[in-house]
């Protein structure tokens, strides 16, 4: 029930942000969900695509290096306090987020996020328990 997330290196220089986005685009490969997080030299951006195998192909064709992770896509009801409650249900049980960012999907009356979670197959369980939907890669198509 994970996605994939792909994380490139980026150098930290005007273009090259456009370079890589170029090269996903021009493989035909659409980005759902986009997060890029910096330092003064270097760039980590971390996107969920539609076809993670084209663009991981793409990527080291063109001499990217990247990592692929396993994250949750999760739904998150478009409500005042709907984020809170998933937040509290992963704290109750002590499961520690890493990081998350919004995902441009839109299936029904939720927002869905991207959480990058210490313990992910836990989070899965008590996600599910609690009738939280998740999206697995299939979703992404």
């Amino acid at each position: 029930m994970t996605v994939k997330q792909i994380s490139v290196f980026v150098e930290n220089k005007i273009g090259n942000l456009a370079e890589v986005t170029k090269v996903l685009a021009d493989a035909g490969i659409s980005l759902h969900a986009i997060s890029l997080a910096d330092t003064k030299n270097f760039g980590v951006l971390r996107v969920i695509v539609d076809d993670s195998y084209n663009a991981a192909t793409t990527l080291k064709e063109q001499g990217y290096i990247f990592s692929i992770t396993p994250v949750l896509a999760v739904a998150v009801p478009d409500e005042p306090g709907g984020l809170y409650r998933i937040l509290t249900l992963l704290g109750d049980h002590n499961i520690n987020l890493e990081y998350l960012y919004d995902c441009n999907i839109r299936k029904s009356d939720c927002a869905y996020m991207i959480f990058k979670l210490e313990k992910p197959e836990e989070a899965i369980e008590v996600l599910t328990k609690h009738q939280v939907r998740l999206l697995c890669q299939e979703d992404f198509k």
